[in-house]
């Protein structure tokens, strides 16, 4: 078996943290989300995996080759984004008639891989959510089979939401459906879509059965980005030990706080996670995520995402207040 991870997107909805890095490279519980995806399939017993690249695609590169160079890995580009159908088509020639597992590079979830891989039939990854216009949609009849499956629908017929996880046994099948999409043109908003090819499948016989994921961390945009970081670092604990002793400051777990970070007369936490190289001085820092060699100095964050090589500083008061009294800053 072999893993497709598509990792072309721009993340526009996180800019501009996404001008200067992939959205697969931000990190989350001290880890990039990439990271969280490829350590999955490699403990399941996957080895060879191929990353669909374009925007900032050699920073991917870089990231993989050092970080999992046991892994066979190839890379290859998008350079004109069409859709996740289009995406797919362009592992062809690697994937031959091979099993595949898709896992989009920006979905972080919990789930069985194990059970998933060893089952003889297709598999979608699925989740009840109040409101699935926004996703692939899946309806599952009586047998338990998915029956058919639409991207985006303006009236879903179930609140089955498809998660980005796909593994494919009769990838020749899924390459003939993509090329029907090619051949007739039939788009989605616009793009060829990997929904489409799917349904494409079961309505040619494909046997496709869905799993359930435990857990759902979207890493889309800030806020969810933000609410994803704390709920890891909750569940894994973070990684503060003995080790990191910064003066006149207090810890409040669960954090992540990488190496050579300088913190002085602070308070850090919850829910934060912080990159290497990094200065925080004389501030506050809660439910955030601040990367690498940025400086903060002075200020109050909460709620906050702070990109690399960033530099932010408050203001400093020197106050004399009597009783009584409201003041607020602004």
């Amino acid at each position: 078996m072999k893993a497709i991870i598509p990792v072309a997107g721009a993340g526009t909805k996180l800019r501009p943290l996404t001008y200067t890095q992939p959205k697969a490279l931000i990190p989350l519980a001290g880890k990039a989300i990439l990271g969280f995806i490829v350590d999955q399939l490699k403990n399941a017993g996957i080895n060879e995996f191929i990353f669909i690249v374009g925007y900032f695609g050699d920073k991917i590169q870089d990231y993989i080759k050092q970080n999992y160079p046991s892994i066979n890995a190839h890379f290859v580009y998008q350079n004109e984004r069409h859709g996740t159908g289009h995406a797919i088509e362009l592992t062809r020639h690697i994937v031959d008639s091979d099993e595949v597992f898709i896992a989009l590079g920006d979905t972080i979830c919990e789930y069985d891989l194990n059970e998933v891989i060893h089952s003889p039939f297709n598999m979608l990854g699925v989740r009840k959510i109040d409101d699935p216009r926004n996703f692939g949609v899946a309806t599952i009849n009586e047998e338990g089979f998915i029956e058919n499956v639409v991207e985006k629908p303006a009236f879903p017929k179930s609140n089955l939401a498809l998660v980005g996880l796909y593994k494919i046994k009769d990838s020749s099948l899924l390459y003939k459906c993509l090329q029907h999409l090619f051949v007739e043109d039939i788009k989605t908003q616009g793009e060829y879509n990997l929904t489409d090819a799917l349904d494409c499948m079961i309505q040619r016989g494909a046997k496709f059965q869905s799993f359930k994921v435990k857990n759902w961390f979207d890493c889309g945009k800030k806020e969810t980005l933000i609410e994803s970081n704390a709920t890891l670092l909750k569940k894994l604990g973070g990684n503060t030990t003995s080790t990191h002793q910064f003066e006149d400051t207090i810890i409040i777990p669960p954090v992540s706080i990488a190496e050579n970070c300088h913190i002085k007369n602070a308070v850090i936490g919850p829910n934060v996670s912080i990159g290497n190289n990094t200065s925080i001085l004389n501030s506050v820092v809660h439910n955030s995520i601040i990367g690498s060699f940025t400086s903060i100095k002075q200020v109050v964050l909460n709620n906050s995402l702070i990109g690399s090589d960033a530099h932010v500083k408050g203001l400093s008061k020197s106050l004399n207040i009597g009783d009584n009294t409201e003041i607020e800053f602004g």
